[in-house]
Parts: C-alpha cells; sequence; structure tokens
C-alpha cells in the first residue's frame, strides 16, 4: 500500500492503516520524542500521545510538503504541550550570557554519554537546547512554540550549554584521572 493510500485509509480511522503507519514511522517519532523526554518511559507515553494526536488530526495534512516533516512537527508539539502544562518555564531576565562554545572530540565522548546528558538537563533548557541546536529552531520560534520571550529562549538554551559544557569537562577529568 502506498504512503498516500494509508494516509487516506488513515483519515476514515481504519485500525490496520493506522496499525501499519505506527510501525512505518514510530521508531523515527519516538527518538524525536526520546530527545525532548526526561526519561525513556515518559517517552515512550510522549510517542503514544503523539500517535493519537496524528490520528486525530491527520485530515489536517494536505499533502504539502513531507509527511514525515508533518509527523515530526506534530509529535514535537504533543510533547512540548506537556512541559507547557507544567510550567517549567520562569520569566527570566532578558540579559543574556556570551554564548557558550562546547568542545567535543567523539573519539573521546561516546554518543551514548551525550545523549544521557543532555536528557538530564532540566526541562526549560533541555527543550530549548533541542529544539534550537538539534532542529534548527530560531529563537523567536521556540518562542512562540514554549510562550516564553526570545531573552528567556536565548538565556536557558546558554545555560544549557554552559551546564553542558561543565560536565562535559569533568568527564574528561575523569577519564584522564582514570587512565592514568
Amino acid at each position: 500500500m502506498s504512503l498516500n493510500q494509508l494516509i487516506e485509509n488513515c483519515r476514515i480511522n481504519d485500525t490496520k492503516a493506522q496499525g501499519e503507519l505506527y510501525k512505518l514511522f514510530s521508531s523515527k517519532l519516538f527518538s524525536v520524542c526520546l530527545k525532548y523526554s526526561r526519561n525513556y518511559a515518559e517517552a515512550e507515553d510522549n510517542l503514544q500521545d503523539a500517535f493519537l494526536t496524528i490520528f486525530d488530526k491527520i485530515e489536517q495534512y494536505k499533502g504539502k510538503g513531507s509527511f514525515e516533516g508533518w509527523l515530526k512537527r506534530i509529535t514535537i508539539n504533543t510533547v512540548l504541550q506537556r512541559y507547557r502544562n507544567e510550567k517549567v518555564f520562569d520569566i527570566i531576565n532578558e540579559n543574556v550570557a556570551d554564548e557558550v562554545e562546547i568542545e567535543i572530540d567523539e573519539d573521546q565522548i561516546p554518543l551514548e554519554y551525550l545523549l544521557k546528558i543532555i536528557q538530564e538537563l532540566p526541562d526549560r533548557y533541555r527543550l530549548v537546547f533541542n529544539l534550537y541546536v538539534l532542529d534548527g529552531y530560531s529563537h523567536k520560534e521556540i518562542a512562540e512554540m514554549l510562550n516564553i520571550n526570545t531573552g528567556t529562549s536565548k538565556s536557558n538554551l546558554a545555560r544549557a550549554r554552559q551546564t553542558l559544557k561543565d560536565t562535559i569537562e569533568q568527564y574528561k577529568t575523569r577519564q584522564s584521572l582514570q587512565s592514568l
């Protein structure tokens, strides 16, 4: 069955087509959920919520642009809605620290460790970091998505980067000491 036929069948609530769509995109969308969630179990919950929203809103997809991109946007918005409801953002002063550069030597720091420390960031830092750095949204777009101001977005990004930089430096120090 073609993707277009699958989408059409999902529009009429065909559960078999919904299952096929889930099988086709669940692993990609789970990685999106994992990136924005606090842990694996929460990512699983967010994935289920995202698919419920996708099936509920699939008639809104007009065939323009990438269907996978549409699914990803629905998934991100579903996860962000959870955090908007939890009020994880504090409105803060507009003064933003200089941009922090993070030095990452891919041979010294395992990808799994990087993903783990990003996931352990406080919600407000993790969400802004992922949206800005990993998904390429602007601070203006992030502010609109999270109902915060652009200064808050910039500040949370700077703090996320500083936290990650400090954690990576500690990791490097531990690795150096262990190799002695």
